[in-house]
């Protein structure tokens, strides 16, 4: 008797959440639109690039700002751009504003544009050395050579024993 009573609030409780669930989804919020926008990195130089990341907007979108030429947001689930900083863009706070092409709605993001152009951060090691400097390095050791090979030859000569 109690297994059957323990089954029939069960299945009343399943049925009660399966017909409120899709009335749940049916009130949430409209679907469409940029969503999830972020910017990379939120802080940025005078000429550098921006990278701007969003969701919703699967048939891509355009990006906007005073702090750079509009671009165009790729398509998919999530969406990309890049954008580069004008060089004369005044230090201070940004938005940018995301708009995707199959709807009106737009969702913003403000970063920080900063004076100057950064750091250089150089190659990284992936130069090797250039032809002057290997006929350099190559006259150095051969110069070493002969020098070494000279002075064991005169410490023989002398009899002085190596």
């Amino acid at each position: 008797m109690r297994a059957s009573r323990a089954l029939t609030v069960a299945l009343a409780v399943g049925a009660a959440v399966g017909f409120a669930a899709p009335a749940a989804l049916a009130g949430g919020p409209p679907s469409g639109g940029p969503t999830g926008v972020e910017v990379d990195p939120s802080r940025v130089h005078q000429g550098a690039t921006l990278n701007i990341t969003a969701h919703g907007c699967h048939n891509g979108g355009r990006v906007s700002s005073n702090a750079f030429d509009e671009v165009h947001l790729s398509s998919g689930d999530t969406n990309f751009a890049t954008a580069r900083i004008h060089d004369h863009a005044t230090p201070g706070e940004y938005s940018l504003a995301v708009k995707c092409n199959d709807n009106d709605r737009v969702a913003t993001r403000s970063f920080r544009v900063l004076e100057g152009r950064g750091a250089d951060g150089g190659l990284g090691g992936a130069a090797g050395p250039s032809d002057t400097e290997m006929a350099v390095g190559g006259a150095l050791v051969g110069t070493a050579a002969i020098g070494g090979a000279l002075f064991v030859a005169h410490r023989r000569r002398q009899g002085v024993g190596v």
